[in-house]
């Protein structure tokens, strides 16, 4: 069994990164570098722990692995060509992006933006966990005048490798409900107020005002941090645990996800693991997500969206849909998956072989 010392540099611990660094733990001794790089004010303090950090950690790693294209790539890739180490950089989204009409995007930012392409360029490769961040046009909301997005849009000429793999979900965490208990013509959408209309929680407003006999549910915000009328059948439940989430996804009969942008969407692969049919976007890799299990929203729009709302409320075979939904994910986006890819395409630009 190889275990060979690997460094790990993400500025976040999101789930995905946890199943990563689960993955990542099996063969290798994976050393996390972390720092807070969510605080701004913290950004030139992080700089240079974050070189220490690497200084006092990077003899013996086999390579460098980087979450996301930001700040903490900067020193990865310095670092890989100093001491000889492969950097290999995954992309989730907005680090692949720059649409100043909803305020997305690290690209906005002309620092960040040109640290990314210092990164990118030098990076042994880059794994974008969808092929809509390699180059895509976004045609779903109106508002978006900044259509074409991605890798290759935005770094002309970019000759590091791009090898898409795609986040895997969980489907021992995320689980269909022993005894179906879901709540009648129920509607979930999951984002933080940052999100509210990066992810459609405007739209959802708008439709939630129109079906009165409907419920439509927010996790990860509350009330408090939206500024905009609130019809009585709306309701936000905050924060919730993982235990708490799973228990919302299983007695939800239909999952939103209306982003205008979207690299992935992982809670909407939860939600569907969980059997809540998807009404999704017609942006990024929503719709392959999303399969014949559902439903697509062609733009953003309250018009369209009503009729695919209506269609979905008249669906004679929900529950074939809702069983559909976790097969769709379990063949195309499980861990397993995830893991075989990863784990392959390292192998692939390391020339060596890391078995269990």
């Amino acid at each position: 069994m190889s275990r060979n010392k690997i460094l790990y540099i993400t500025p976040s611990l999101q789930s995905f990164v946890k199943s990563d660094l689960r993955i990542l733990s099996k063969y290798f001794n994976v050393r996390v570098i972390n720092q807070p790089w969510g605080n701004k004010k913290l950004a030139p303090l992080n700089f240079i722990a974050q070189f220490f950090s690497m200084l006092f950690s990077i003899f013996g790693a086999e390579f460098i692995l980087v979450n996301f294209g930001g700040y903490w790539a900067f020193w990865a890739t310095v670092f890989g060509q100093v001491f000889g180490k492969k950097v290999f950089i995954v992309t989730h989204g907005t680090d692949c992006a720059s649409i100043p009409e909803i305020n997305y995007g690290s690209l906005r930012i002309d620092l960040l933006k040109q640290i990314c392409n210092f990164s990118y360029r030098r990076a042994d490769a880059i794994f974008p966990v969808s092929e809509s961040l390699i180059e895509t046009e976004l045609l779903f909301d109106p508002a978006i005048k900044s259509r074409k997005q991605g890798l290759l849009f935005h770094f002309h000429g970019l000759q590091a490798p791009i090898k898409t793999i795609y986040n895997g979900l969980d489907d021992m965490q995320w689980t269909l409900p022993t005894k179906p208990n879901r709540i009648p013509n129920s509607f979930l959408a999951v984002m933080s107020s940052s999100q509210f209309e990066l992810k459609g929680g405007d739209l959802i407003l708008k439709i939630a005002e129109k079906y009165p006999t409907c419920n439509f549910y927010f996790a990860g915000i509350n009330d408090s941090e939206i500024k905009l009328d609130i019809p009585a059948n709306v309701y936000f439940l905050g924060f919730l645990s993982p235990e708490e989430l799973l228990e919302r996804y299983q007695k939800t009969e239909f999952y939103f996800q209306l982003s205008s942008f979207e690299g992935f969407g992982c809670a909407l692969g939860e939600a569907m693991l969980c059997g809540a049919i998807p009404i999704g976007s017609y942006t990024n890799h929503i719709p392959q997500i999303v399969g014949d299990s559902g439903f697509i929203l062609g733009e953003k729009s309250l018009e369209a969206a009503i009729l695919v709302v209506d269609k979905a409320l008249g669906s004679i075979n929900k529950d074939l849909l809702s069983i559909n939904s976790r097969l769709h994910i379990q063949a195309n986006y499980s861990l397993a998956l995830r893991e075989q890819t990863l784990i392959g395409t390292l192998e692939q630009f390391t020339g060596k072989s890391y078995t269990l």
